[in-house]
């Protein structure tokens, strides 16, 4: 479990076909930038870009990971070699909830329809995929590549959200640009609520 709120950017250092397993996914190194691995260890979980992976080495500043083609056909960017990923260590239970609860299962990818300066900040619209239309409300919640954000607006199939200097500071979001796909998951908590009203 995530709060969406990174902690380090870091960078997929290689992408090479994992040979321990025959269903053609991928081993990555990730270099970690500032992010503190003192706490983690093999078996623990780290979101790179919103996609929840499990440690299977570590150093000081660089960790592996395994990705399942099935991983791969649901995500984007997780096979870029060179490619800056936002990052983010499991939750513990003490922690500040900061962002909201997210799970790092991405519900489907988006494409960047607008991302322009809007006073001091900038406009990001993306659009969805159909399957999780219903899932998305004004003021709701919505993780873009790893990062718990707020939707100002829903009109058809596509959302805004405002990207304050901060978030595109700490995060990746700041070399968005349109036809860019991204990783979205949608709030759990409206999963859940839809499946109960079976709507």
């Amino acid at each position: 479990m995530f709060t969406g709120i990174i902690q380090a950017v870091g960078e997929i250092t290689q992408a090479q076909p994992n040979m321990d397993h025959s269903n053609n996914g991928l081993s990555l190194s990730i270099f970690t930038g500032e992010l503190d691995l003192s706490d983690v260890n093999v078996g623990d979980s780290i979101a790179v870009n919103g996609v929840c992976l499990t440690v299977t080495s570590l150093t000081v500043n660089k960790f592996t990971v395994d990705v399942s083609q099935e991983t791969l056909n649901c995500t984007q960017g997780l096979n870029q070699t060179g490619m800056r990923v936002n990052l983010e260590k499991a939750l513990r239970l003490s922690d500040r909830l900061g962002g909201h609860l997210v799970s790092g299962h991405v519900d489907g990818i988006g494409i960047v329809i607008k991302f322009e300066p809007a006073g001091e900040s900038y406009e990001l619209i993306i659009r969805a995929p159909d399957s999780i239309l219903r899932y998305l409300v004004h003021k709701g919640s919505i993780t873009v590549n790893g990062v718990s954000l707020t939707i100002n607006q829903v009109e058809g199939n596509e959302f805004s959200i405002n990207l304050i200097p901060h978030t595109l500071a700490m995060t990746t979001l700041n070399e968005l640009a349109p036809e860019i796909r991204v990783n979205l998951e949608t709030d759990m908590l409206a999963r859940y609520v839809a499946k109960l009203l079976n709507i």
